[in-house]
This record gives structure tokens, C-alpha cells and sequence, in this order.
């Protein structure tokens, strides 16, 4: 039977475990086939990244998992087992342990994950492990950001150019021609003529003169009138 400081040791590791299982991601591993050289490599690249990497026994991590609620993992836990854990880039994990395995082959293998909470099949690791580094997503998502911006400045300063130029610039890309002088008022069609000065009407001719009445015979004087007598 196990000492009691055996027993307490034991204790305090699934402890230890139990609150890795708590970080924001893990990816458990087989690393059975990595040697010493690879495997150092690989320690370092972990800890760049801030990523906490070990080697676990497996009867320990099935307290461990059972205390996390992860019994669901019971059966990935034969064979070589290790566990990258991260409480800063969740992505970090699966994104290392994946290239490791892409670039060992058969010599080291996914086994299974989690995240916030969740198992993870190694299918969902590997689909994980795909996206971007964290500064690679922030810089993107910046850029989204500024991308609007961006082009509303580019805008702006195009319409500025264009309605603030100076004349000359203007001048030198396109010359502007010179207004043309406004041209004279198109005379009538035919300066009016001066009306045709109205042909002199034509000499009346004067009405021929009537003929002067003939003056009245002269009347006889009672002298020379013939008086007539009465017949008796």
C-alpha cells in the first residue's frame, strides 16, 4: 500500500491537473515515437508561446477528468500521454502540437482537446489548429476595422486635391482654355433699310376747270320788253 506521502503527492498532482483542465484550451498527445532532440524542440517552441507542456500519467489524469467533468476522455487515456495547456492564445496549443505531428508523422499524435469548457475530437483540433495566431487575427481584425477608413480618407483627399489644387497644378495637367471674347451681336440679317423714301405722289392733276356759266342774258329793260297787251 502507497505511503501516506505517496498518497498526498499523488493528491496534489491530480489537483494540479484538475486546474490545467480549467484553462481556456488543451490538447492531450502520444508521444511515443519523438526522441530526445525533437522533443526538447519542442519543449522550447511551447514555451515561447507561453504554453504549458508535460508529460502525464494516465491513471492520475482519469481523477482529473473526473473531477473536471471530462469523463468523456476516459478512453484516449493508453498508451504515452502528454498535454499542452494555454491561458493566453487558446489557439496556440492545438496550432503547435499539429505542426509537430504534421512535420514527426506517425511519431507524434493528437489524441483529443478541449476548450473553454468543451471537448474537443481530434478533427475539431486539427480544423483549430488551422486558424491564424492570436496578433495575426488582432492585426487582421484591425485592419477590418481601419478598412473603411481608410478609404473614406483616400476619398476625402482626392476630393480636396481635385476642389483645392492650385490654378497652376490645374494649369499643368490640363490647360483651361481662354474664354472666348463674347461675339459682337449678329447685325440683322439685312441692315434694316432705310425705308424707301416714299415715291412722291404723283402730281394731282389739278381739276380741269369747269366751265364758267354762261353769263345770263342780259335782261331787257322794261324799255325794250315788248309789253304784251292784253287782247282786248
Amino acid at each position: 500500500m502507497p505511503s501516506e506521502s505517496i498518497l498526498k503527492e499523488k493528491k496534489k498532482i491530480v489537483e494540479e491537473m484538475t486546474e490545467r483542465l480549467k484553462s481556456k484550451s488543451g490538447v492531450f498527445v502520444d508521444y511515443k515515437g519523438i526522441n530526445v532532440v525533437e522533443d526538447t524542440e519542442l519543449r522550447v517552441k511551447m514555451r515561447e508561446a507561453n504554453i504549458e507542456y508535460s508529460v502525464i500519467k494516465n491513471s492520475l489524469m482519469k481523477f482529473a477528468i473526473k473531477n473536471a467533468g471530462f469523463e468523456e476522455l476516459d478512453p484516449v487515456f493508453v498508451g504515452t500521454t502528454s498535454l499542452a495547456t494555454s491561458n493566453d492564445d487558446p489557439i496556440a496549443p492545438a496550432r503547435i502540437v499539429k505542426e509537430y505531428a504534421d512535420k514527426l508523422n506517425n511519431c507524434f499524435e493528437i489524441k483529443a482537446g478541449f476548450m473553454d469548457g468543451k471537448i474537443l475530437s481530434i478533427d475539431e483540433v486539427n480544423a483549430i489548429a488551422s486558424i491564424p495566431a492570436l496578433p495575426i487575427l488582432q492585426a487582421q481584425f484591425l485592419g477590418t476595422l481601419l478598412a473603411p477608413i481608410t478609404s473614406l480618407a483616400v476619398v476625402l483627399k482626392a476630393i480636396a486635391e481635385k476642389d483645392g489644387a492650385p490654378a497652376d497644378v490645374e494649369a499643368t495637367a490640363e490647360p483651361t482654355p481662354e474664354p472666348e471674347a463674347p461675339a459682337a451681336p449678329e447685325a440683322p440679317a439685312e441692315t434694316a433699310a432705310e425705308p424707301e423714301t416714299a415715291a412722291e405722289p404723283e402730281t394731282v392733276a389739278e381739276p380741269e376747270t369747269a366751265a364758267e356759266p354762261e353769263a345770263p342774258a342780259e335782261e331787257k329793260t322794261p324799255d325794250e320788253t315788248t309789253e304784251e297787251t292784253p287782247a282786248d
